[in-house]
């Protein structure tokens, strides 16, 4: 079986100019046979085409540098104790432009609305799931176990508990109005939610016209659901940051299929939308934890700027970049961010008066690197493709089961057909061939399969 490339002809929006899909190396295996009850889902997963995805080496270096941003933040611009003294005399050149560098979750976002639409146009709903839960949970539940131990029994004082540790570990704390352990915690919550919005849209499936409404509309209904003060829209819509993730999805839609007014229109209102939205946001959160104040002016620079350098590093040469530094650095950036804040702020409470600000800093950064990279080496490398696999098999198992469940109501129960007699349907075709072709709820979304490198 041979998988075509070509973007999906769902027809334009608008005069747009094509271009040629990105280069895909299929790889196809031998379908296995069909079987019959829920563990037929482990024998369909063995023999899935799959697809090799070139990385965007250069989005991996912007990711990395965006983590390193953040580092520079809680080092040296956010207050903190950990230097023993007044933060704003410790390093003040470094403190004025890292305070702007704090920004870097939202460059995140926009990044992951680019990664996580190419991950998952193509891929069915127990792929998307599988690929979430592996890249999310390893690296995140050893963070918090890191995280707790040190304040818990070396680093005391910093008001948590063992029980918030536990909680933490489902990364749904914030439903349960449990303080985060480590506050970077709160992007991986709003991802999260973002996600789950992304496996419903696979599930009715991903073209680009629904792609360019979907980038419209929900943007526009979570920023009316926050001003409408609706708490509950407000959290599953991913008011504020819906317009940054958009306008990621919309440079996707571009890198894919070329430029066109449409998508770039898209960009431009989703990038404006947020900066409305965020600028005065921003300035209170900053205003309130940072030791220099921001300058509003500044923000409303630094946050198109974000969608900017995404679109930098994927719509120009920058994006054929192949440099395996670029790759590895990327590798290191999210066990970077979830372990750097309270770790490095130890070495630099261990260190402070010992060493000039320099060395400290230079020591916190290196040691906050070791860290991630052994998260990543020992954790992630080879405990994400088993909880990936193992998660994937078992959607497919709830997708058999459901998918077996509607073909007996479609089969009989549905026709009043008495329980317990064979289901009788016409021309002689098995039910739940039918049901496996008609289902959509867990199916693969509606289009040729596109090349995606790993998300976040």
């Amino acid at each position: 079986m041979k998988v075509s490339s070509r973007p999906p002809a769902d027809g334009p929006l608008d005069g747009r100019t094509a271009r040629p899909p990105p280069s895909v190396e299929t790889v196809t295996t031998t379908a296995p046979p069909r079987t019959a009850g829920p563990d037929a889902a482990a024998a369909t997963a063995a023999g899935r085409t799959r697809t090799a995805r070139p990385r965007l080496a250069a989005l991996d270096a912007l990711r990395f540098l965006a983590a390193v941003g953040v580092l520079a933040y809680h080092f040296t611009a956010r207050q903190t104790d950990a230097w023993g003294r007044d933060l704003a005399d410790v390093a003040p050149a470094v403190a004025g432009w890292a305070t702007y560098t704090s920004l870097g979750p939202e460059l995140f976002f926009v990044i992951s609305g680019f990664v996580i639409l190419m991950t998952a146009w193509g891929r069915s709903v127990p792929d998307i799931v599988g690929s979430r839960v592996a890249r999310l949970y390893p690296a995140y539940w050893t963070g918090v176990l890191l995280t707790g131990a040190l304040l818990l029994f070396v680093w005391q004082g910093k008001e948590i508990t063992g029980g918030q540790v536990l909680v933490n570990l489902t990364l749904l704390q914030a439903l349960a109005d449990v303080g985060h352990v480590d506050g970077v915690y709160w992007t991986l919550w709003v991802e999260l939610r973002f996600y789950v919005l992304i496996a419903l849209f696979a599930a009715v499936g991903i073209t680009r016209r629904r792609v360019l409404w979907f980038a419209a509309l929900w943007p526009a209904a979570a920023m009316l659901a926050r001003s409408l003060g609706w708490t509950d829209a407000v959290t599953w819509l991913v008011a504020p940051y819906a317009p940054l993730f958009a306008a990621g999805m919309a440079l996707y839609v571009i890198h894919r299929t070329g430029h066109a007014v449409v998508p770039w229109l898209l960009v431009v209102a989703n990038t404006a939308a947020a900066t409305a939205a965020l600028v005065p946001a921003r300035m209170d959160s900053l205003g309130a934890n940072s030791v220099v104040a921001p300058r509003a002016v500044l923000l409303a620079v630094a946050l198109p700027a974000c969608v900017a350098l995404v679109a930098l590093v994927s719509l120009t040469p920058l994006a054929r970049w192949r440099w395996a530094g670029l790759t590895a650095a990327g590798a290191l950036t999210y066990p970077l961010y979830l372990t750097h804040e309270y770790w490095g702020l130890w070495v630099i409470h261990l260190l402070h008066d010992r060493l000039p600000v320099w060395a400290v800093l230079a020591a916190a950064t290196g040691f906050s690197l070791l860290l991630a990279w052994l998260v990543h080496r020992f954790v992630e490398q080879p405990f994400g493709p088993r909880l990936r696999r193992a998660t994937t098999a078992g959607c497919e198992r709830v997708r058999a089961v459901l998918v077996g469940l509607g073909g007996l109501a479609r089969a009989g129960f549905r026709s009043g057909q008495e329980p317990g007699t064979p289901p009788t349907t016409p021309g002689s075709r098995e039910p739940s061939r039918i049901a496996a072709k008609k289902s959509g709820v867990w199916s693969g979304s509606r289009s040729t399969v596109e090349p995606a490198p790993p998300g976040r």
